[in-house]
């Protein structure tokens, strides 16, 4: 079973971008078709309309994209992502919603920049004083920082506590028979805008790996004291990895608040941070295909099988147990591309008997330009850490 599917692996990275998103398409076309078709298979009804189930876990799926980021991609331990959803969330009801002390109701389309680059803004003031601390500490600033986000959701009076926001502005839009595409009790249009939107941020988190942001988040995950000796400047590859991470957050914030319609403190506590932590280490981080998957997993097991809220935790809980002691890199791990671009480019530079990466190389050897000798990688992809998609 392994070896097949290092063999179906193997040949989908073979494949060009263009040729790999060719195939993408009817996996994308069946995902737009699936709420209608309602297979009786995997149908949430009659517990959960089915297509509030999809979207939330479309939602879900692009929180746990912008969450890879931060820890699958630059190997930062976030515990308080959920802040950065609550923060998108509460900028689409505070410039929407009539009980804004604001006053001013805008479009969705107008909130949606203003959200993602506030959440960026509050990802530089969170990562600036604190992205210099490593592992658990920065790991228990985060949490706090969630934290905060949900205190002042609770006390400062503007935004309204418990009471919330209601009526948040929403898309437009109206299918042929006048009913709207975007509605609070129909989430089949906003099924399908998070769909897009979830393959317009992988088509942009596809190419930001594959440069140099990309390969120095790997650099800093890897070993940050080698990158920072190697000449990567470590500390502001991190508050990217932290900006774009929230953008995302905030992103799926006004996706959320704009179907659901109302806003109010009881969705950002800690718990919920940790189910999207969840999602990543399930669907191994770094992978994106993978994160998804581990999103769905999360978000729409409860709704299919219908766990007691009590109970819900006890089988994730089980499951990532399990996970860790018979695949420790997820679901669908990361695969280690760096490596493999770098010997295709070495074997292409000094022909095709060399085996191996430059490091393989001697100090001896090097200044005499000889070929390394073949190293069979046994590793290579199997490893919890390691680049790739």
């Amino acid at each position: 079973m392994r070896t097949r599917f290092a063999t179906v692996s193997h040949w989908w990275n073979r494949q060009s971008r263009p040729v790999q998103w060719a195939y993408m398409v009817p996996v994308v076309l069946f995902l737009l078709a699936l709420p209608v078709l309602n297979p009786p298979i995997i149908t949430t009804e009659p517990y959960t309309d089915f297509p509030i189930s999809l979207f939330n876990a479309a939602v879900f799926a692009l929180i746990a994209i912008g969450l890879n980021v931060v820890i699958g991609q630059a190997g930062l331990l976030d515990l308080g992502y959920v802040g950065f959803f609550a923060i998108g969330a509460y900028t689409a009801a505070l410039l929407s919603s009539p009980d804004s002390e604001l006053g001013v109701r805008y479009p969705w389309l107008v909130i949606v920049p203003i959200a993602m680059v506030v959440t960026m803004i509050s990802g530089v003031i969170l990562g600036t004083p604190t992205l210099r601390l490593r592992g658990d500490y920065l790991a228990i600033v985060t949490l706090g920082f969630g934290e905060i986000v949900r205190l002042l959701a609770d006390n400062v009076d503007p935004l309204r506590g418990n009471r919330g926001f209601q009526n948040i502005a929403r898309p437009g839009g109206e299918f042929a028979d006048g009913t709207p595409i975007f509605s609070q009790t129909d989430a089949l249009g906003f099924y399908w805008l998070a769909v897009i939107i979830i393959v317009i941020v992988l088509l942009f988190m596809g190419n930001l790996e594959r440069s140099r942001v990309g390969r120095a988040w790997i650099a800093v995950r890897e070993d940050e004291d080698a990158a920072e000796l190697s000449g990567v400047p470590t500390y502001r590859f991190k508050i990217w990895a932290f900006a774009i991470g929230a953008a995302v957050g905030g992103l799926s914030g006004t996706l959320f608040a704009a179907q659901v319609g109302y806003v109010n403190n009881q969705r950002f506590d800690v718990t919920t941070s940790i189910l999207y932590l969840a999602a990543v280490v399930l669907g191994g981080q770094g992978n994106k295909v993978g994160v998804i998957v581990g999103a769905f997993i999360v978000s729409y097991i409860p709704d299919r099988f219908q766990f007691e809220p009590q109970y819900r935790f006890l089988v994730f809980g089980i499951a990532l147990i399990v996970l860790m002691i018979f695949r420790p890199q997820g679901l669908l791990g990361m695969r280690q591309h760096l490596l493999t671009y770098g010997r295709q480019a070495y074997q292409k530079l000094f022909g095709a008997r060399a085996a191996v990466a430059p490091s393989g190389l001697s100090a001896s050897s090097r200044a005499r330009g000889d070929l390394p000798e073949a190293v069979p990688d046994d590793h290579a992809g199997t490893s919890p850490r390691g680049g790739g998609e």
